[in-house]
């Protein structure tokens, strides 16, 4: 399950996986703190343009707050596990309708079983690569709010997120039947709606809808899906740890509205998943400076990723 120790030492790995309380708090206080300057942006100045702005934003915070529960799956938010089990239960997962605990079951057999028949995710990347006509239809769906809509059903019947297809549905049902319990998701109802309740109370009373339900459905659902193809889509099915996963390079803007929180650095979470996500570049640099460069499977940003899955334009 780790792989990274086959090419790195217990003396380079451990400053990498080294935590810190403090900055597991600054993470989910930039989180926060990016949703609430998007709502501010609109605020001083309302227009269209800020309102698309803001939902962009938001929606892409709403991934980070998942990548930050998925952080605290790992233990790495926090040096304490108490923290990790209650800031990522519910200052990350419960406001978008996620449950740690039946994440990490799931999550943690993706690892085990990284591409291969074994591994829940499977049903998500084998699809790819796929046709143009194929992804502008999934995309389409995502932005129009129908896949987010359909996730939000599966969410009151399974209580965790995976990217809306019916496929990924019913991928999940069967692993998470023994960890859902249907009273959980009474716990993230109350969380995700009280959300939408501050923001009507703190702006106008549609802020709510416009500004966290309306990116949940939409914005949420296309990035979540671009970060699924980038990570796994027409990669290796195979247990090389280099070619079954891919790391995706990305500049200011795609960090901001799609890769928050060095997701984009996947092949090194997959080598050593305890490393914090802050170290994860860190982790890129020793695997580089150590001539493992070729072996690895990367993209120059997610246009270049999205391409290899199959976004390319018809001749």
């Amino acid at each position: 399950m780790t792989p990274g120790k086959a090419y790195l030492t217990p003396e380079e790995i451990r400053p990498l996986a080294e935590r810190s309380d403090l900055r597991g708090a600054w993470l989910v206080a930039h989180c926060w703190g990016t949703i609430a300057l998007a709502l501010a942006l609109f605020a001083l100045w309302p227009n269209p343009l800020t309102f698309v702005i803001a939902v962009m934003v938001i929606g892409s915070r709403q991934l980070g707050l998942a990548i930050l529960m998925h952080e605290a799956a790992h233990n790495a938010l926090f040096k304490s596990r108490g923290l990790n089990e209650t800031v990522g239960e519910w200052l990350c997962g419960r406001p978008i309708m996620a449950e740690l605990a039946a994440y990490r079951h799931y999550h943690l057999t993706h690892h085990r079983f990284t591409q291969t028949d074994k591994d829940p995710d499977l049903v998500l990347s084998s699809k790819f690569p796929t046709s143009h006509a194929s992804m502008k239809r999934k995309f389409a769906r995502d932005l129009t709010g129908r896949t987010g809509i359909k996730q939000l059903m599966g969410q009151i019947m399974m209580s965790v997120r995976l990217a809306g297809d019916d496929d990924a549905i019913k991928a999940a049902a069967s692993d998470f039947a023994q960890s859902f319990k249907a009273p959980q998701l009474w716990k993230s109802l109350p969380v995700f709606f009280g959300v939408i309740v501050l923001m009507g109370i703190v702006g106008e009373w549609w802020w709510g809808l416009a500004f966290w339900l309306l990116p949940y459905l939409t914005w949420f659902q296309f990035v979540l899906r671009v970060r699924n193809i980038a990570e796994h889509g027409a990669t290796e099915q195979s247990d090389d740890p280099f070619r079954n996963v891919r790391t995706t390079h990305a500049g200011p803007l795609a960090r901001l509205l799609v890769a928050p929180y060095w997701v984009n650095y996947h092949l090194e979470h997959h080598m050593i998943m305890h490393v914090p996500c802050y170290n994860l570049p860190s982790l890129h640099r020793t695997l580089l400076d150590k001539g493992l460069g070729p072996r690895m499977n990367t993209a120059p940003g997610y246009g270049a990723a999205l391409r290899e899955a199959g976004w390319r334009a018809p001749a």
